[in-house]
């Protein structure tokens, strides 16, 4: 399956993309992930895009493109795409690399949102999140690593981004709900209640195969 997994920032779209992949075995791909290792290297695409993301802006098409191109290349047989497309734009060019068979919309209230981001701590090795307030501790549970704070993980870039997302990215729900590949999941609730929709939604899918 090639699947696309789609809803604003702080949805929890990494955590359940870890268990639809481990569940699926299917290779997970994270656009935010893939920008992050750019960044850190200091590759070209990524010095262009940590501008933008700074100011809480998304990071260029073109950049994107040549991320995504070189990465899905690599899984022919499926993967779970994770962050892309986030603009109409971006689901056309998409269509010229490959072809999703579904994509999951995770819906989930801003209020829930903006608590999430400004409350989350990563770990810097295996990229798990925590959420300071709820969970509150200073290291990863799996590796020991000492847990951080996102530069933009603040309020004011959270609003920014959401602006963002419900002027560019909402369109595509009616892009891909036209194709007839939108599967919406209610992501108000706890991670093992959001995964439950979301096993049911794909085992209903499988049903309809």
């Amino acid at each position: 399956m090639k699947i696309g997994l789609f809803g604003p920032p702080g949805a929890g779209k990494g955590t359940q993309a870890d268990k639809i992949s481990k569940l699926y075995g299917l290779p997970h791909i994270s656009t935010g992930a893939l920008l992050r290792k750019n960044i850190e290297e200091k590759t070209q695409v990524g010095l262009v895009a940590l501008k933008y993301i700074e100011r809480g802006m998304l990071a260029p098409d073109e950049v994107m493109t040549q991320v995504l191109k070189a990465e899905l290349g690599k899984y022919a047989d499926g993967f779970l795409l994770d962050g892309y497309p986030r603009t109409l734009a971006q689901a056309e060019l998409l269509e010229d690399i490959t072809d999703l068979d579904f994509v999951l919309n995770i819906d989930v209230d801003p209020e829930l949102i903006t608590d999430r981001i400004v409350n989350r701590l990563v770990c810097p090795v295996c990229g798990k999140n925590y959420n300071k307030r709820l969970y509150p501790r200073d290291v990863c549970e799996d590796d020991g690593a000492k847990l951080t704070t996102r530069k933009d993980d603040t309020e004011e870039i959270v609003k920014q981004r959401l602006n963002v997302y419900f002027k560019e990215t909402m369109p595509i729900i009616a892009y891909y709900k036209q194709k007839g590949k939108m599967i919406d999941i209610d992501g108000n609730g706890s991670i093992d209640e959001v995964f439950g929709r979301i096993e049911k939604a794909l085992y209903d899918h499988d049903k309809k195969r």
